[in-house]
């Protein structure tokens, strides 16, 4: 049976059924092309019933059958146990009785080949149909039991489960009703707490296909045309009246467009007036004071944005950031935003930003919402504007230095990291379109943003690579040594990057994120004594220490920021500091990826679920100090 990857166990293959077979005549060669053309026969306790099986029965070698071909006697048995998936020399075959279904002629009823596998992430989201990805194929262990699939998505992910089960005992609670479908046509259950649907169905393999619209799953072409000549004649009208009025209103626009910038001068402010028909922002994101319709866009447009600079609230190597408002329309209505601002002589990092940014498959809800970027002529000079979403919260390291958090709240600031950082690092969107790989290279917990709902948003791609496949490895050894000391893997301190790999730059940045994961798990009240916020390596190393400093540290002394054996006696921050282990190993390329982090934090959340464990009560026996000197 094939087994599960990544950080999934394999799911658990079902009931054996084995055949009893014996050649009559020894020198006569079986034809596989038969198979197709006899059927089966059954033979024990007196009962001889012929039976048609499905070729893909003879996947695995335990659950061959040979047919009932000319010289051929088979015997079929079923058995709960694989004592009897061995060689039977004995035709007649004791039969379990237990095993035996029948259908509503007589016949023996074989058990459901079904895929089986537990709860795992998903991309597959509740329109039309999509299939299960699972790659384990099991026969179930009852006859009686059909094939089921689940699908549940709440605030954070999606999950797909497949499995056999009986339909007549109830499944997460609610009744399988729909088992004698041969397709498996998604039924939303209430009551679960979150969006859950749920079918089953009683055809090989039917729960791989999972379909949400029944419109989606109806094979009469007959009701189709109908459907579709009633739909088309009934909106042709409306259909024909707003393309007239897109077509109106996109004249006028340009035309007015036309008449007005001749006059406009790009270095010089203009009333509020001049916007109100062309820079309406609507909020319609509630997670976030930018509209999620607007991320992701440059300004084209020769106007700037009617933006009025507020307060200071950050200042790095490059730029610095503003809270700052975005009027809309003639009224005194607006839209805080962050304005990045970068000096004339750092175009390069505000260009390599933009760049990410405009790539419209960046757009997650980890990532930080992107506005629009700018050139502006000031008093000062040529500025170069970024104008992104802004996040009252603050960055994570000064979050951590002002509160202590619980064991959700670390659960969720670490997934949503996780889940941010995998995107980054992915080359294909949730939804599968194609997508260019970024790494951040310069990952800390002040170039990471804690929004509203205390999930966490990267920002600040300055130094970001897209890993073009077109790059040379001379162009990526160009790149340079590059990021903050104090969070820089081993090999970039060493600079013995395997440009070779480009999956070795993704490595660097899960290194950085162990770090940022060390400094919540050191904030979290679930480990008991709470110290007072410092950053990985704390004071071994002083306050802004250079590459040569992390050298001695890192690799002379092997040092990684020291996990206390309390924290070990909660069984969700063990596994989080056994993940920070596998993410800070020497040898990037025994790290776990990004995505497996994002996993492990969602099967913590689902175990949580499942169990009701509290922040602080479930504990598990103290073991010492986890050894992190890999």
């Amino acid at each position: 049976m094939p087994s599960g990857g990544g950080c999934h166990g394999p799911g658990a293959a079902r009931g054996p059924v084995a055949a009893a077979r014996r050649p009559v005549d020894a020198h006569r060669q079986h034809d596989p092309a038969a198979r197709s053309q006899v059927g089966w026969k059954f033979l024990g306790q007196g009962i001889e019933s012929e039976l048609q099986l499905q070729p893909t029965l003879q996947l695995q070698k335990h659950w061959i059958l040979e047919p009932t071909a000319p010289g051929w006697e088979s015997h079929l048995c079923l058995c709960s146990d694989l004592s009897c998936c061995s060689w039977i020399p004995n035709p007649l075959c004791h039969v379990n009785s237990d095993m035996m279904v029948t259908d509503s002629n007589g016949a023996v009823k074989l058990p459901q080949l079904c895929k089986f596998c537990d709860v795992r992430s998903s991309t597959c989201d509740n329109q039309k149909s999509c299939l299960s990805n699972c790659s384990i194929t099991a026969i179930c262990e009852k006859p009686q039991e059909v094939c089921v699939a689940v699908w549940r998505k709440n605030d954070e992910n999606i999950t797909i489960e497949t499995v056999c089960h009986d339909p007549k005992i109830a499944y997460h609670g609610f009744v399988l009703d729909d088992a004698a479908s041969s397709k498996c046509i998604m039924k939303e259950r209430k009551g679960s707490g979150e969006t859950f649907f749920m079918c089953s169905c009683s055809s090989d393999e039917c729960n791989d296909h999972i379909i949400f619209s029944e419109e989606y799953a109806t094979n009469n072409p007959d009701l189709l045309l109908v459907i579709f000549q009633v739909t088309g004649v009934s909106l042709l009208p409306p259909l024909g009246i707003a393309i007239a009025v897109i077509i109106t209103f996109y004249c006028y626009r340009v035309h007015r467009q036309q008449k007005l910038s001749p006059s406009w001068d790009s270095g010089k402010p203009r009333k509020l007036m001049e916007f109100s028909e062309h820079l309406a922002i609507i909020l319609e994101d509630d997670r976030s004071d930018i509209s999620s319709t607007c991320a992701n866009n440059i300004n084209h447009n020769t106007e700037l944005l009617p933006i009025e600079l507020d307060t200071l609230v950050g200042k790095g190597r490059f730029a610095e950031v503003y809270k700052a408002k975005l009027r809309q329309n003639t009224s005194e209505q607006f839209e805080t935003v962050a304005v990045k601002i970068f000096p004339y002589e750092e175009y390069a990092s505000w260009k390599t930003e933009k760049d990410i940014f405009s790539d419209i498959n960046l757009k997650h809800e980890n990532i930080l919402q992107f506005l629009t970027a700018e050139e502006r002529k000031t008093e000062l000079g040529k500025q170069y504007w970024l104008i992104t979403a802004f996040h009252a919260k603050g960055n994570l390291q000064e979050y951590l230095t002002r509160h202590v958090i619980s064991w959700e709240d670390l659960r969720r600031l670490g997934g949503s990291l996780a889940r941010g950082i995998a995107h980054l690092h992915s080359d294909h969107t949730l939804c599968g379109r194609p997508k260019m790989p970024i790494v951040h290279r310069d990952l800390k917990s002040s170039n990471i943003l804690v929004k509203g709902d205390l999930t966490c948003c990267l920002c600040d791609f300055g130094l970001s690579l897209r890993l073009d496949p077109t790059l040379s490895v001379d162009d990526l050894a160009n790149s340079g040594q590059v990021g903050t000391a104090r969070y820089m893997a081993p090999e970039v301190l060493e600079s013995r990057m395997n440009l070779e790999n480009v999956e070795s730059f993704k490595q660097t940045d899960v290194y950085s994120m162990a770090l940022v994961l060390w400094e919540m798990t050191s904030r979290c009240n679930a480990v008991g004594e709470v110290k007072d916020y410092e950053p990985p390596f704390g004071s071994k190393v002083r306050e802004h220490p250079c590459v040569e400093s992390m050298k001695d540290n890192v690799l002379r002394d092997r040092g990684r920021p020291e996990i206390p054996s309390s924290w070990l006696n909660h069984q969700g921050i063990q596994t989080v500091c056994e993940t920070l282990a596998e993410c800070w190993d020497h040898d990037p390329e025994a790290r776990l990826t990004a995505q497996c982090v994002a996993e492990r934090f969602s099967e913590l959340e689902h175990l949580d679920r499942l169990s009701g464990r509290s922040s602080s009560e479930e504990k598990i026996p103290e073991h010492g100090s986890l050894n992190t000197t890999k």
